[in-house]
């Protein structure tokens, strides 16, 4: 490991980020930012994006019901990262 302090106890994936992803994020809309500044997990902006766009679509662009689909999807994220007991 280099240097960087990694979160062990998750078994979520780990990706490599590509390109500049402070710049990605400046371009994102301000509600999806704000959303993303209060997320339990370190979202990409690409990923983000692409589920919010989804969700816009679906909500016929209702944000809020946006922001509630981006938060049902991280809850999963956290669901499927929970220890079995």
């Amino acid at each position: 490991m280099s240097g960087r302090k990694r979160n062990l106890r998750s078994g979520l994936k780990h990706r490599r980020r590509q390109g500049d992803p402070m710049a990605a994020y400046d371009r994102l809309p301000p509600p999806l930012r704000a959303w993303l500044a209060q997320a339990a997990l370190p979202w990409s902006p690409q990923s983000a994006h692409r589920i919010w766009c989804r969700a816009l679509q679906r909500c016929e662009g209702d944000v809020a019901q946006a922001v509630h689909h981006l938060s049902r999807a991280e809850g999963r994220m956290l669901a499927q990262d929970r220890p079995e007991r």
